[in-house]
C-alpha cells in the first residue's frame, strides 16, 4: 500500500516508538487485504506475524507477507478460517501472543481464548462481553436504549419462524427490514414490503445468517425509507477512554453492501457530528469497549439519526479515517491491547482533507449492479503511480478470485485537500487501474463518482436504484465522446498497422513501397457504422469523424496495457483490453469497455456477405448467471411454473440468490 498521509499527520501515524514494548509474534486468522493490512502495521512495529490459511490460498498474497504460514483445512471457510479447534492448535504451536481475528468466529473463539490467558494469549480487539453485546443486534438495540442512543422502532426479541414475522411486521407497519441477529456485511438482510416478500425474506435471510455466521436467529424492525448511512469511528482503551474519530459516509450500496465510502460527509454540520460522535463514545463506554469500533446510523434527510449497529472490528473501510486524521488504527488497536492508554485525547482528532474509497469488486456490475465473477487475473497492475493513491489488496497477478470467498479485489483509496482533488484523483486512478481475467466493477464506480448527483452531495442508500432504475448499462457516450473514441480507436489501428511494417526499427522488405499516409477505415460502434479518414503527421494522427476533425496524439506504446492519448488537448487514459484479426477490438474509454470493430473501406464492403451466427434462443434455459452452489430446487421435471415462479437457489460468496422462470411452461 502506499500511505496517503501527508506531513502533518506524522504526529499520528508514521511514528512508531522501539521502545514502546507490545508483542513478539501475532498471528492474523483472517485472509485477504485485511490480513495484508494487519501485516504491514506489525512489521513496522517489529512483531513477526503468523497467517493461516486454507489450502487454496497457499499462495496467496497473505502468505507470502507473513513471517510464518500454517494451512488449516480446506478451501470452505468453515473448515478453514472459521475452524476455532484448527486455529487454537496454530497459536500453540506457532507460540504466538496475540491473535488478530476473523470476526465471525469472535464470540465462540474467545471462550476458548479465555483458557490460553494463563499462557499469555492476547486478542486484538474488544472483550468478550462488548462482542457478545455488539454482535447480537437484538442485545445491542437494548443496551443502546439504555445509553440513551436514538433507536429505529421495531421488535426487540427473536423472530420465531415465517408466520410470527408477518404477524410482527404488520403490527410495525410496512416496510420492515428483516435481518439476522449476528449478522453483517449485508448478509442476511431483506426488505420486505408485504406478507409475501416478508415470508421470502424470512426464508432467505435465516438461510443465509445460518452459513455466514452460524446462527440463524432474525430480528425485525422499521426500514427507514432514502436514509443516509453514516457511522462513526470510536477508539477506546482499557483505562476507561473513548474517542470519535469522526465520521465515514458509506451511502453508496449495492444489496445493503457499501460500495463507495468517503471521510467526511458532505451532508453533517458540526452539531450533528459532535452529537453523533457523543452517543457512539457512549454506546462504547457502556459496553466497557476497548479496541477500534464502528456504531453505524441511519440518518434521514431532516438529519435525525438512528442507531443500526455497532461492529466491533475494523472495518473495510477504515481507511478513509485513517487518512483524514492521521491515525494508523490497526497500530492502536494493538497498543490498546497491550493495556497502554489512548495518547490522544479529543480535540487532537482532526479533519484533514478528504478521502474517499471504492471497493472494487470481481463482478459484473451489469447484473444487478454486481454480481461475482471468478477466475484468474491474467493481468493486474495498481494506479500506484498516481498522486496520494493507496490500495489495500491481498491479490496480485496470478491469483484467482474464487467461489469460496468474497469478490473482493481491493479498496481503492484517493485523498485530496478537498472534495473536488479527491474524486479527480479517483476518477483518474479507476482510469489507471489495469485488471484482467474477470469482470470488475471499475465502470460503475466511475460513473458513481462523476454523477452529478454525487459530486454535489445528493445521496442515499437508495443511489444507484434511482440513478439507474433500469439497471447500469456502462457510461453513455455524448457526441463528442463518441467522436474521441473512434478518432481514439481508429488512430490505435493505423499505429498497429504501421508497427506490424517494422522489424526492429526498418522496414521488412527493402523494396516495399513508400509508407502511406492516409487511410480510409470503417468503424463500428454500437448500432452505428462511421466512416472514418486517418492522416499520419509524425506522431500524430490527424482523425476525421462526422465531418469534423480531430488531433490525436499519443506515444503509442502498444505493448503497454495503459495509453496515454490526448485528443484536441484533452488527455484519456485508455485500456486496449482484446483485439482480433477480424477488425475486432475493446477499449476501455472513460471507465467503461466498448466493442469495436475496425475495417478497411474495401474490407468493410466486403464484409456484408460474411453471414452471422445465429444468436441461440435461451428463453426455455435457465442459467446461473453466476457460479456458485444449488442449495435448494424448488422444482421437479413434469412440473408446471410460471413466469417468475422460483426455480431454484444459488448461493455464491455467502449470499442466497432466487433463480425464477423467464416463461410459463414444463420443467
Amino acid at each position: 500500500s502506499r500511505w496517503c498521509l501527508i506531513t502533518s499527520h506524522k504526529l499520528y501515524s508514521s511514528v512508531y516508538d522501539p521502545n514502546e514494548k507490545t508483542f513478539e509474534k501475532l498471528l492474523i486468522a483472517n485472509r485477504g487485504e485485511i490480513a495484508c493490512r494487519v501485516i504491514k502495521t506489525c512489521k513496522k512495529m517489529g512483531i513477526k506475524t503468523v497467517a493461516i490459511h486454507s489450502d487454496v490460498d497457499a499462495n496467496a498474497v497473505h502468505v507470502k507477507m507473513a513471517d510464518e504460514a500454517v494451512c488449516v483445512g480446506p478451501a470452505p471457510t468453515s473448515k478453514s478460517y472459521l475452524n476455532m479447534d484448527a486455529i487454537m492448535e496454530v497459536i500453540r504451536k506457532t507460540r504466538a501472543q496475540a491473535v488478530s481475528l476473523n470476526v465471525s468466529i469472535c464470540c465462540s473463539f474467545l471462550s476458548s481464548l479465555s483458557l490460553q490467558a494463563s499462557e499469555g494469549v492476547t486478542f486484538i480487539g474488544p472483550d468478550t462481553h462488548a462482542i457478545q453485546a455488539m454482535g447480537d443486534k437484538i442485545e445491542s438495540k437494548l443496551l443502546a436504549k439504555n445509553a440513551k442512543v436514538n433507536t429505529i422502532p421495531g421488535f426487540d426479541g427473536v423472530v420465531k419462524d415465517a408466520d410470527e414475522a408477518v404477524r410482527i411486521a404488520r403490527e410495525i407497519g410496512y416496510p420492515v427490514m428483516i435481518k439476522a441477529s449476528a449478522g453483517g456485511g449485508g448478509k442476511g438482510m431483506r426488505i420486505a414490503w408485504d406478507d409475501e416478500e416478508t415470508r421470502e425474506g424470512f426464508r432467505f435471510s435465516s438461510q443465509e445468517a445460518a452459513s455466514s455466521f452460524g446462527d440463524d436467529r432474525l430480528l425485525i424492525e422499521k426500514f427507514i425509507d432514502n436514509p443516509r448511512h453514516i457511522e462513526i469511528q470510536v477508539l477506546a482503551d482499557k483505562h476507561g477512554n473513548a474517542l470519535w474519530l469522526n465520521e465515514r459516509e458509506c451511502s453508496i450500496q449495492r444489496r445493503n453492501q457499501k460500495v463507495v465510502e468517503e471521510a467526511p460527509s458532505t451532508f453533517l454540520d458540526p452539531e450533528t457530528r459532535r452529537a453523533m460522535g457523543e452517543q457512539a463514545v457512549a454506546l462504547a463506554k457502556a459496553v466497557k469497549y476497548s479496541s477500534a469500533g464502528t456504531v453505524e446510523f441511519l440518518v434521514d434527510s431532516s438529519k435525525n439519526f438512528y442507531f443500526l449497529e455497532m461492529n466491533t472490528r475494523l472495518q473495510v473501510e477504515h481507511p478513509v479515517t485513517e487518512c483524514i486524521t492521521g491515525l494508523d488504527l490497526v497500530q492502536e488497536m494493538i497498543r490498546v491491547a497491550k493495556g497502554y492508554p489512548l495518547r490522544h485525547k479529543q480535540a487532537d482528532i482532526p479533519i484533514n482533507g478528504w478521502a474517499v474509497e471504492c471497493r472494487v469488486y470481481a463482478e459484473d456490475p451489469y447484473k444487478s449492479f454486481g454480481l461475482p465473477s471468478i477466475g484468474k487475473l491474467s493481468q493486474y497492475q495498481e494506479p500506484l503511480h498516481v498522486p496520494s493513491v493507496r490500495v489495500d489488496s491481498g491479490i496480485q497477478q496470478g491469483s484467482d478470485i474464487s467461489i469460496y470467498y468474497d469478490p473482493m479485489i481491493s479498496k481503492l483509496i484517493t485523498y485530496g485537500s478537498n472534495r473536488a482533488e479527491a474524486l479527480k484523483r479517483m476518477e483518474e486512478a479507476l482510469d489507471n487501474y489495469v485488471i484482467r481475467g474477470v469482470a470488475h466493477n471499475i465502470s460503475l464506480l466511475r460513473e458513481v463518482i462523476v454523477h452529478p448527483r454525487f459530486v454535489q452531495g445528493d445521496i442515499s442508500t437508495k443511489f444507484l436504484p434511482e440513478v439507474y432504475p433500469d439497471g447500469f448499462k456502462g457510461h453513455k457516450l455524448t457526441d463528442l465522446e463518441r467522436r474521441q473514441l473512434l478518432a481514439t480507436a481508429a488512430s490505435l489501428y493505423v499505429a498497429e498497422q504501421l508497427r506490424s511494417q517494422q522489424f526492429l526499427g526498418t522496414p521488412r522488405i527493402p523494396i516495399a513501397k513508400s509508407k502511406r499516409s492516409s487511410w480510409e477505415l470503417s468503424v463500428h460502434l454500437g448500432d452505428g457504422i462511421y466512416p472514418v479518414a486517418v492522416s499520419k503527421d509524425g506522431s500524430s494522427f490527424s482523425v476525421e469523424v462526422d465531418g469534423m476533425k480531430l488531433n490525436v496524439t499519443s506515444e503509442w506504446n502498444l505493448a503497454s496495457p495503459l495509453l496515454s492519448v490526448t485528443i484536441d488537448g484533452t488527455q484519456r487514459t485508455i485500456q486496449r483490453i482484446s483485439r482480433n484479426a477480424s477488425g475486432e477490438t475493446s477499449i476501455q474509454f472513460l471507465g467503461t469497455v466498448y466493442k469495436l470493430q475496425i475495417l478497411t473501406k474495401v474490407a468493410a464492403e466486403l464484409s456484408k456477405y460474411m453471414p452471422e451466427k445465429a444468436a441461440e434462443d435461451t428463453s426455455s434455459i435457465l442459467r446461473s448467471p453466476m457460479p456458485g452452489t444449488v442449495v435448494a430446487v424448488s422444482v421437479k421435471p413434469g412440473d408446471m411454473v410460471s413466469e417468475g415462479q422460483e426455480i431454484c437457489v444459488i448461493e455464491a460468496m455467502k449470499m442466497q440468490n432466487s433463480m425464477i422462470a423467464a416463461k410459463t411452461g414444463k420443467v
